[in-house]
């Protein structure tokens, strides 16, 4: 193998730079010629490609977003656009292709790998909802963001006496809302996979009002239901006054934490590892601090699972 290329696609994750920088420099390390992929895979149906050296990925490991840009692309997902995709990389002699993103990338690289492409996957995505990984590149950042305004709003909750409601992100996974919401003190976390039971919510608050307790902050998953829409429910069923605060895409920016910085480093590295030793359609992990690798057509069969016993910790302690 002489040549590699190296996308990011979906949403964006802090971390994904120092991916990339990993990517790049440990190709260079072994030999290789390395190529930067700009705008996912939509960019690479249309050759934006370039060749990159040590420099293009100096000073961006502190650094959120992606400096290669992603997009999400419908064409890519027909046919046609893998075909325009393959031709594109027969076309600058790219052998092997790691790709940084989630569950809908991976599915791309799948695609590609089932039509001879050499590819590896990089778990990029705040959501922390891909199998066989404990965790995600962005995930560790994400969550400290949360926490953050979390603290932030309970002193505001605990000032005016109110009850807060925090919509926080992760599509239809509850890990940001989980975490966060247990590191945070939160009084209820609401997440896709406990099904929730409103009474016991309210039953919960009224019990904290008669003990004295001014005020409340709830976690919910935007997978669940919007956080406005459940605050509006939270005031009618027990007339306290309750606000919303939906951190939106805050949550995906920002500059990594070490943990973040170096789970991308080592994944990156492995990558191009496995690439180098003939691996091909698997994506990399890690578990219990270990770096693992696991078939593209196993680990999309299955879903990630949160951790029953943080689900449990967190209902007997939030009283």
């Amino acid at each position: 193998m002489k040549r590699i290329g190296v996308l990011t696609s979906g949403g964006d994750a802090p971390g994904m730079n120092a991916a990339v920088r990993a990517v790049v420099r440990k190709g260079i390390y072994h030999g290789l010629e390395v190529y930067g992929i700009y705008h996912g895979y939509q960019g690479l149906m249309e050759g934006k490609i370039k060749k990159m050296d040590v420099g293009s990925v100096g000073d961006i490991i502190q650094r959120g977003g992606t400096i290669l840009q992603t997009a999400r692309s419908e064409e890519f997902k027909t046919p046609e656009g893998q075909k325009k995709a393959i031709q594109r990389l027969e076309e600058f002699g790219i052998e092997g292709l790691v790709v940084i993103g989630g569950d809908g990338s991976f599915r791309g690289a799948q695609k590609l790998s089932h039509q001879g492409i050499k590819t590896i996957g990089i778990p990029g995505t705040i959501d922390n909802d891909i199998a066989f990984t404990d965790f995600t590149i962005g995930f560790d950042t994400a969550i400290n963001t949360v926490i953050q305004a979390i603290d932030k709003i309970r002193d505001t909750a605990t000032s005016h006496e109110r009850t807060f409601v925090i919509e926080v992100m992760g599509r239809d996974a509850g890990d940001i809302a989980l975490w966060a919401g247990l590191a945070g003190g939160a009084e209820s976390i609401i997440i896709p996979e406990d099904p929730f039971n409103m009474d016991e919510i309210v039953d919960r608050l009224l019990k904290a009002k008669e003990r004295g307790k001014k005020h409340s902050i709830i976690v919910i998953a935007e997978g669940v239901m919007s956080g406005v829409e459940f605050a509006k429910k939270i005031q009618a069923l027990t007339g306290f006054e309750t606000r919303a605060s939906v951190l939106g895409h805050i949550q995906r920016g920002g500059s990594p934490t070490v943990f973040d910085r170096v789970l991308a480093s080592r994944l990156g590295g492995y990558a191009v590892e496995l690439l180098l030793e003939g691996v091909t359609g698997h994506m990399v992990g890690i578990q219990s601090n270990r770096l693992i690798h696991e078939d593209f057509d196993i680990a999309l069969a299955q879903s990630h699972r949160v951790d029953p016993g943080m689900v449990q910790l967190a209902k007997e302690i939030s009283l």
